[in-house]
């Protein structure tokens, strides 16, 4: 049996293991593969694991010996997942694996903004402090979150846990989903419309799914139903924002701040206007990226693959 790894690298750079792949057959483990090399690796593979490695219904069709495709990720549009279904290949994904750690960086985007640790940090170390003739200095506005208002649209297992951290922090909350469930548990909790929610919320986090209803979401309609002052978060996905209405609205001073750790196109263009726009806070996908969090996807994967090869594939997202 001939299993391929087409982009290894950002799941384990190095600080995981392998072997149990290794141990169940021929294994080829590249850490990335550029397109044109894509056919060429999967050639004979009876299992290929991809990342974010596309594998198109042109590629599908010349792959005889392909029986299973396991992904390294919770989203699966990489791969034309119902041709694979039309030639009896299950596709598995992973589920769930990172749900408290997006919610951790949902709120250190969130603290950044509303406290500035890294200016301030800076600022101390550029000697601001040691020649100041008080006690202390703030550099921005700073703010409590106590009593503001957290809007978050996509209230699954990630927006649950981001209004878990909410709470805490003695926040408003108000939600959109598609599909609303019991919160009565919660204190100070509304199901609201879009508009509401833009209208209301001193923060909007993003953590929908990328459909054609959310796609271009956060347009310049949609921003200018915002509050002034408000923040953006998005660790949903990249094309949730249009890059451009955001950074006019953040330029303009419409909005007091976003904290971004996806992108419309991933790695970005030099050109994209949110790398120059005022008060944007970028990381580069990384919510995922914690050894425990990475550690978590790996254990879940040899599981995919383990039930696959035990005839009870689990985890499809093809049946």
């Amino acid at each position: 049996m001939k299993i391929v790894v087409l982009d290894s690298f950002a799941l384990n750079p190095g600080d995981l293991s392998w072997e149990w792949l290794k141990s169940l057959g021929e294994c080829e483990i590249y850490e990335r593969t550029p397109a044109d090399k894509i056919l060429e690796r999967c050639q004979g593979a009876d299992i290929i694991l991809t990342n974010k490695t596309p594998l198109t219904k042109e590629t599908l069709t010349k792959l005889d010996c392909l029986k299973y495709i396991a992904l390294l990720s919770t989203g699966y549009n990489i791969v034309d997942w119902e041709y694979a279904k039309e030639i009896g290949v299950p596709v598995s994904n992973i589920p769930a694996y990172s749900t408290n750690a997006v919610a951790q960086l949902t709120f250190s985007l969130i603290l950044e903004i509303t406290n500035a640790v890294g200016l301030h940090s800076e600022s101390v170390k550029n000697g601001e402090w040691t020649s100041c003739p008080d006690f202390c200095y703030w550099k921005t506005p700073l703010t409590e979150l106590c009593g503001k208002t957290l809007g978050i649209v996509g209230f699954g297992q990630i927006g649950q846990a981001v209004a878990d951290i909410a709470d805490a922090f003695k926040m408003n909350i108000v939600a959109v989903s598609g599909h609303e469930t019991d919160q009565s548990h919660r204190k100070n909790f509304k199901w609201v419309d879009m508009e509401t929610l833009a209208k209301t919320s001193d923060i909007i986090s993003f953590h929908c799914p990328l459909t054609e209803k959310t796609t271009g979401l956060v347009n310049e309609e949609f921003l200018s139903k915002c509050k002034d002052g408000a923040i953006i978060i998005n660790t949903s996905r990249g094309p949730v924002v249009d890059d451009k209405a955001l950074a006019d609205a953040l330029n303009s001073g419409k909005l007091r701040g976003a904290g971004l750790d996806v992108l419309t196109v991933e790695p970005p263009k030099s050109d994209n206007p949110l790398l120059s726009a005022k008060n944007c806070f970028i990381t580069p996908h990384i919510a995922w990226a914690g050894f425990e969090t990475r550690e978590r996807l790996m254990n879940i994967l040899e599981e995919n693959v383990k039930a696959y090869l035990n005839g009870k594939p689990q985890n499809v997202v093809n049946k």
